[in-house]
């Protein structure tokens, strides 16, 4: 097995298990779209120069609130309320044209390597 490239690592908030960030089911919907965009987009391609972009359903990102929560790592970029409405956008702005979106921006906290 060989090590691709990755061009961007997105970890979503999307069935939190108290649900105290979002309801279960906006977070699925927008976990099934972001799965759909990135196959759709050939953005797991391992073929492709950028490298791959990789997706996780995560539980928890200790936000609690606004969610689902999207974390764009190596850019440490954390969006709230991304929706099946806002995952589109983001992905061509943000992953394809490296333009995050402000307007959804939680915060920003760029990942440091020691």
């Amino acid at each position: 097995m060989s090590v691709q490239r990755v061009s961007h690592h997105l970890l979503l908030c999307a069935t939190p298990t108290k649900a105290k960030c979002c309801d279960p089911n906006t977070g699925l919907a927008t976990w099934n779209e972001l799965k759909r965009l990135i196959k759709e987009l050939g953005l797991e391609n391992s073929d492709r120069p950028e490298g791959v972009v990789l997706r996780s359903k995560v539980d928890c990102l200790r936000i609690c609130e606004k969610g689902p929560i999207l974390v764009v790592w190596p850019d440490g970029i954390w969006y709230t309320d991304v929706t099946t409405d806002k995952i589109e956008a983001i992905i061509h702005q943000h992953i394809i044209h490296h333009k995050p979106v402000h307007d959804w921006i939680h915060k920003t906290a760029p990942f440091q390597l020691n």
